[in-house]
């Protein structure tokens, strides 16, 4: 849950910024996190477009919120969604995984954080069954990168 959080706290800034492209108006925000979905659409397209799915509704919510309140309460929303999901990103790892968020030791694990959820939820669900062991050995794996 403090994924979702901590994507709509740095959005919430970037939305209250209007900006043209392709002839289209459009926030900051959805521009500026076209790379981040076009990259993990490479990496895996099906995972990649649930983000997608994902990403679409937590960007509306903020184009939303940014036109109904005025931007003191856009930064006060943004300091609180941010403290609230590190919050649930330090307990719900120490809870559920016995150890603390990747994001902690590394902060790239932020760009795929998202993937890993999706992925996660594809398990769950069994439609991505050639991802299970891989998902289910990494918490007892190192990471290289540590």
């Amino acid at each position: 849950m403090g994924t979702p959080l901590l994507f709509l706290a740095a959005a919430l800034p970037f939305s209250l910024v209007s900006v043209t492209a392709v002839g289209l108006r459009t926030s900051a925000a959805a521009l500026l996190v076209i790379p981040a979905l076009v990259f993990w659409m490479v990496l895996d397209l099906a995972i990649g477009v649930g983000i997608v799915c994902a990403v679409i509704p937590l960007l509306i919510t903020a184009a939303i919120i940014t036109k109904h309140v005025g931007v003191a309460w856009i930064w006060a929303m943004t300091v609180t969604l941010f403290v609230v999901g590190w919050a649930l990103q330090i307990v719900g790892h120490s809870c559920c995984e016995k150890r603390r968020p990747a994001l902690l030791d590394n902060p790239i694990h932020m760009l795929m954080s998202p993937m890993f959820i999706v992925a996660k939820l594809f398990v769950a669900l069994g439609f991505r069954r050639d991802l299970a062991a891989l998902i289910s050995e990494w918490p007892r794996r190192k990471s290289p990168l540590r």
